[in-house]
């Protein structure tokens, strides 16, 4: 049976043409095993999905009303219940859908889906996790902005949702997780990661292998890295940088050495590597919206068609093995 995925078409910076092309190539890469449902204008996604061929697995459903990157995202819920945003949802919740993704205004995302899904039972704050590119693979990282203000319990939680996560997605059988510090020993870090530390511990259900440095992130350490939503967000913000700027350094330095031609056409080979690592079109596209009753992923509004594609993909591999019902499972004290 085909997997169901609602999808924002209104959501980000360039929609809806970025959304309906990464949909399309989506459909076409599951060769049957995937059907899209498309929320926003009709008159608006009805010529760009007619542009790529209107594939029959893909439908066009009315929402009227867009939830713009720039608006209140709780008086958008409370204001705009025929928006993309809100009717892709709850058509998840009335299992018309599988799963919904947007690229659309992350904080309108989260707090409709806490509206109209509502969180799983016991969480305290849902969670952004986003995948990390290493010299081994890819590590989890969470949380990664949807929560700037943490507690030691919240932390923990962060730990079990990211240890499911990285079970049922990666097929890990016990992900080592990390606790990111200054320092490695327990008694590094300020009183939040201190007192997170103590609590990880004592949870003898995950493997959990102590602190972890930023150093040790790209070296994967640890297959789960947990910090709170403010570091979290400045980890992945670097991690948007290194692509350009580490070239940019490279190149810097090649041009006082003027290098022979041969070595510059190897180096650029090396360079497209490097970038396609930390480009999300490699690694996932977009991450889920953990903690929530249901399979919701949320993409960066400057997403790329190709990033809509692995999304939309993920999304319906979240769906398929029931990632909802494993991080429903580790919750359970």
């Amino acid at each position: 049976m085909a997997i169901r995925v609602a999808v924002d078409a209104m959501g980000g910076d360039r929609a809806p043409a970025v959304i309906v092309e990464g949909v399309t190539r989506a459909v076409a890469a599951s060769e049957g095993k995937l059907q899209v449902q498309l929320y926003g204008p009709e008159d608006v996604i009805g010529p760009v999905l007619d542009l790529w061929g209107a594939p029959p697995e893909v439908s066009i459903v009315h929402a009227p009303e867009v939830i713009g990157m720039g608006d209140s995202p709780v008086s958008a819920v409370r204001t705009k219940t025929r928006s993309s945003i809100h009717l892709g949802l709850m058509s998840h919740k009335e299992s018309r859908s599988d799963a919904f993704l947007s690229a659309g205004n992350t904080g309108a995302i989260g707090a409709a889906s806490l509206f109209v899904l509502g969180r799983l039972p016991g969480v305290f704050r849902p969670s952004i996790p986003t995948l990390y590119p290493t010299t081994s693979g890819v590590c989890t990282i969470l949380d990664v902005g949807s929560n700037m203000d943490s507690r030691p319990q919240h932390l923990l939680q962060f730990a079990k949702m990211g240890s499911a996560y990285a079970g049922a997605m990666m097929d890990i059988a016990r992900p080592r997780i990390g606790l990111l510090s200054v320092g490695e020993e327990p008694a590094k870090g300020n009183e939040l990661v201190r007192t997170t530390h103590e609590l990880l511990v004592n949870t003898l259900d995950l493997n959990f292998i102590g602190n972890i440095e930023g150093r040790d992130i790209l070296h994967q350490k640890a297959d789960v890295i947990v910090c709170d939503g403010f570091v979290g967000n400045i980890v992945l913000k670097l991690s948007e940088s290194i692509k350009t700027a580490v070239p940019e350094m490279i190149w810097q330095d090649l041009q006082r050495l003027d290098p022979d031609p041969g070595v510059v056409d190897m180096l650029k080979k090396v360079f497209s590597g490097l970038k396609r690592r930390f480009d999300p079109e490699h690694y996932g596209g977009g991450s889920p919206l953990l903690g929530v009753e249901g399979e919701v992923f949320i993409l960066h509004g400057d997403t790329t068609a190709g990033a809509v594609e692995q999304c939309v993909l993920k999304a319906a591999q979240a769906a398929r093995v029931n990632l909802n019902y494993a991080v429903r499972k580790a919750l359970i004290p």
